[in-house]
């Protein structure tokens, strides 16, 4: 049995699919195998890429990460090279200027249970354009909770199921993020982004041992300007100045409300922070 990649209405013709080593520029034309193991137990690992004018941003540092994380889940190394390949492939002829870019590295068919798939591996690119996000955001914070100790802590795995609860939950109280705890009650991250206070002009976030994603953002962030980690609790992060969540897509992104604590636009902290972020990235598209 296969199944097709469908697109939302409105998108097909700009959504593009390399899978497997061919290039598709219809997307109800791409099929995975039924059995495939990312789909019958979540079974994969996957990346998203900002596009920019000049191409996709970070892939050396995307494309470590979605190994770490394939070798967390027992996975095989994936090709850098072959991928490095695809990304091309589907970037040539884009007739947009901002895009997102999604890896996605399965385990292959494989049994109907959680036993280790068959393979070979399944390697899906695609690309559809992207608006830029707003400047600033309303988050929530998640009923669940973040098992900082879990698997799956820190893997960017397909099983995203959690975060696709998360994101609606959010999006039922008018935000557009879910930020959750973890287990100790310390604050952990978004349901795709990482997040950062500011005390007068500390900016402060989670450590990684607290259970996020190793954001490449965050990760960017932290090398080009001044962070200190540590763990905070929900009541003592609701004290900070400013707010701001990152993640690919939304770059550097304020916060405007948070639950019921709103924070001010002015973010003198925050609009620093994204002016370094977007001078540094413009200046070196993979850093």
């Amino acid at each position: 049995m296969q199944l097709t990649a469908s697109a939302p209405q409105g998108l097909t013709g700009q959504l593009t699919i390399w899978l497997n080593g061919r290039l598709y520029d219809d997307p109800h034309e791409a099929t995975v195998a039924g059995m495939d193991h990312g789909l019958i137990v979540g079974d994969g690992v996957f990346e998203t890429l900002k596009v920019a004018e000049r191409g996709a941003f970070a892939v050396r540092r995307h494309l470590d990460r979605l190994n770490r994380s394939a070798a967390a889940l027992g996975l095989p190394a994936s090709d850098h090279g072959r991928i490095r390949e695809a990304i091309d492939a589907v970037l040539d002829g884009r007739d947009f200027p901002r895009g997102k870019l999604r890896i996605t590295y399965t385990g292959g068919r494989g049994p109907l249970g959680s036993d280790a798939p068959y393979g070979p591996p399944t390697l899906m690119i695609m690309l559809a354009p992207a608006d830029s996000s707003p400047h600033f955001a309303s988050i929530v914070t998640a009923p669940w909770t973040r098992n900082e100790h879990g698997a799956l802590a820190g893997v960017k795995s397909t099983s995203y199921a959690e975060n696709v609860r998360g994101l609606r939950y959010a999006a039922s109280h008018d935000a557009s993020e879910a930020i959750f705890l973890n287990t100790a009650g310390q604050l952990c991250e978004g349901t795709g982004t990482n997040i950062f206070v500011v005390f007068g002009d500390k900016v402060i976030t989670p450590p990684l041992s607290s259970g996020p994603l190793a954001g490449i953002t965050r990760e960017l962030i932290m090398e080009w300007t001044s962070v200190e980690q540590r763990d905070l609790t929900l009541d003592e992060a609701m004290l900070a100045d400013e707010v701001f969540i990152t993640s690919s897509m939304r770059d550097v992104q304020g916060v405007e409300r948070w639950d019921d604590q709103t924070f001010s636009r002015a973010n003198t902290v925050t609009r620093a922070v994204a002016a370094a972020f977007a001078e540094r990235s413009e200046a070196d598209l993979d850093p």
